[in-house]
C-alpha cells in the first residue's frame, strides 16, 4: 500500500544557496515553529504508550530505543542521558543505532537494510515479554526497525514507533504510533532537522515521564542524579539546603555521606524521626 512519503517532498523554499545567512537562519527557525504543534497533536498517542510501558517497568521490564542513522543516534542519547540524570543503571532503558556504536560516528553501509538487525540485536540483551521497544524512523520505512517490531509482536512485546510519515509501514508494524507530521523538511528529505527535532522532543516526554512515575523525582527535581562533578555536586548539595534548610556545608556533607540527595533526605529525616 503507498503513503505520502512527507518526509521527501520537496522544500518550501528554492535557491537555498543565494540566500543570506539572515534569510536561511529566520526560514529555518520559521519551520521549526511548526515542530511544536505536531509533537502536541500526538500527545494522546504518547500518553497510550507510556501507560502501558510504565506498569511493565514497574515489573522490572525495559525499555528500548531502535533506529537507524539520526533516528538511532537520538535514541541512543536518551537512553545514555538517564543513568546520569535518574540514577538507575543503563541497562533499564537501551538504545540500539544499526550498524552498532560505530555508527554513531560514520554511516555504516546497508546497516539499516537489514531487516533481522534490529531483532538480533534486541535478542542479545535477553528481549522478553515484559521489555518495551520503540522503533524510531523518519521516513518509517526502515528495514532493521519495522522488522525487529513484527517480530516483538509475535513474541508478546509491547511496541510503539515514533515517525513523520502518516500510513508508513512502520505505524502497521508496531502497536501504538506517534507520527508527528512536522512537514517537508528545510532542504529537501534532510530528516535530521525537523524530523529529528520532534523526535527528540517526544523521546524528552517519554523518558521524563516515566523517570517522574517511577519515583526519580522530587516535586520538580533530580533527587537520584548522578554526581559526577563538581556543578552536580553543587546543585544536589543546595537541592538538600532548600529541603532542610540547614546550611550549605552540613548540606554539602550530607551528601556525600550519603551519595544522592533523595538518600540523604531519608537518611536525615529517619535520624530525626528515631
Amino acid at each position: 500500500m503507498s503513503f505520502e512519503k512527507i518526509t521527501e517532498e520537496s522544500s518550501l523554499y528554492n535557491d537555498l544557496e543565494k540566500k543570506s545567512f539572515l534569510e536561511i537562519l529566520t526560514e529555518i527557525n520559521d519551520e521549526d515553529h511548526k515542530i511544536a504543534d505536531a509533537v502536541k497533536h500526538e500527545i494522546p498517542a504518547i500518553e497510550r504508550l507510556v501507560s502501558q510501558i510504565l506498569p511493565r517497568m514497574k515489573r522490572g521490564g525495559r525499555l528500548f530505543y531502535l533506529g537507524a542513522g539520526t533516528s538511532g543516534r537520538l535514541g541512543v542519547l536518551d537512553a545514555s542521558e538517564i543513568p546520569p540524570t535518574y540514577g538507575i543503571p543503563p541497562t533499564v532503558v537501551i538504545g540500539f543505532i544499526a550498524g552498532g556504536d560505530t555508527a554513531l560516528r560514520n554511516a555504516v553501509e546497508k546497516a539499516e537494510d537489514d531487516e533481522e538487525g534490529g531483532w538480533r540485536d534486541l535478542q542479545t540483551r535477553g528481549i522478553n515479554e515484559t521489555d518495551s521497544v520503540i522503533g524510531i524512523a523518519a521516513s518509517g520505512t526502515t528495514p532493521y526497525v519495522i522488522g525487529a517490531l513484527k517480530r516483538c509482536r509475535e513474541n508478546g512485546i509491547l511496541t510503539g514507533c515514533i515517525t513523520s510519515n502518516p500510513g508508513a509501514p512502520i505505524t502497521k508494524a508496531c502497536e501504538v504510533p506517534i507520527v508527528t507530521v512536522v512537514g517537508p523538511e528545510y532542504v529537501t528529505g534532510s530528516s535530521r532537522m525537523k524530523s529529528g527535532t520532534a523526535q527528540k522532543m517526544v523521546l524528552n516526554m517519554i523518558s521524563t515521564s516515566l523517570m517522574i512515575k517511577l519515583g526519580r523525582v522530587k516535586g520538580n527535581r533530580m533527587v537520584n542524579m548522578q554526581l559526577n562533578n563538581k556543578k552536580l555536586i553543587d546543585r544536589g548539595t543546595r537541592m538538600i539546603v532548600d529541603e532542610l534548610h540547614m546550611d550549605y556545608d552540613r548540606a554539602h556533607a550530607l551528601l556525600l555521606l550519603h551519595g544522592s540527595v533523595k538518600k540523604a533526605i531519608d537518611a536525615y529525616h529517619k535520624q530525626n524521626q528515631d
